[in-house]
Order: C-alpha cells, then structure tokens, then sequence
C-alpha cells in the first residue's frame, strides 16, 4: 500500500515538472535571478557601508546619510547579511554542493574572526571596528546566524 502512495507523489512531481513548474530539487538548475539579487545585495551592503565611512561621515557631503548616523551600518550590513542568506539557496551556486560548506565556513570564520580583533583591538583606531564599539558583537554573531543558515542546507 505504501509503494503505491510513493509512486503517486513521483507522478505527481513529474507531470508538474512537465507543464513547466519548477522541481524541488538540486537538478533543477541555478536560479539566475536570485542569484544576481544575492551577490547585488552583498555588493550593496558594502558599498552602503564604504559610502557612509568615507564620504558622508563628516555630514559635509551626502546630508541625509550623514543624518542617519549608525543606521547606516544596520542598512548596509543588514544587505550584505541577507545577501548572504539569499545565497544559501539551493538555486543558488553557494547554495549547493561544496558551496554550501565554503558559505557555512565563510561565515563562521569571519564572524569569529570579527569579534576576536573587536577584543584584541581594544583602544586602537581601526575605521569600522572602532565606529561600531559594541555593536561588533551584534556584526559578528550576524555572521554566524548566516552560517547557520548555510548549515541547514548541507546534506
């Protein structure tokens, strides 16, 4: 009874794949779109954040980012953080495979990596650790949320 239930569901997958819905699967090819939206939104999130630091700091040039203050560093790692976890995707190339390891590792290295130079740095001037003070922490274990996010796609 059981081999037919199972024989109904493959039917199933198959005649949805048949009039153009996408499999559930990892041979269901890459996902061009959201790939792009992921490596754009990781891009953007790091230009948001050289952006701020470099130019509109100082409140001379580009005023309402100025204005922002360290929202600016909520919205642009906040981009790169859920570029990332856009990624993770089994549509996307991260998102599959070996990808899924590298992503996973990736993210817990750099987080961890992160928070040990936030503590090892203590008073010295280093551009974003230092504009971050405590909210290292938060940027750090961001970084490891993703990986966790990577880890659940691993097989």
């Amino acid at each position: 009874m059981s081999d037919t239930s199972g024989s109904r569901s493959t039917s199933r997958s198959r005649a949805g794949a048949s009039r153009g819905m996408p499999a559930l699967s990892q041979a269901a090819g890459t996902s061009v779109v959201r790939t792009v939206l992921a490596a754009a939104l990781v891009v953007a999130g790091i230009a948001w954040i050289v952006v701020y630091l470099n130019i509109a700091q100082d409140g001379e040039q580009l005023t309402w980012m100025g204005d922002l203050r360290r929202w600016n560093f909520l919205i642009g790692f906040g981009a790169l953080l859920l570029g990332l976890a856009f990624a993770a995707h089994p549509s996307t190339p991260l998102g599959r495979g070996r990808g899924v390891v590298w992503g996973m590792l990736g993210c817990f290295l750099i987080g961890l990596i992160w928070i040990v130079v936030y503590y090892m740095a203590g008073d010295a001037d280093i551009p974003l650790i230092s504009d971050l003070t405590n909210y290292n922490l938060v940027v750090g274990i961001g970084f490891m949320a993703v990986g966790f996010v990577f880890a659940t796609h691993w097989e």
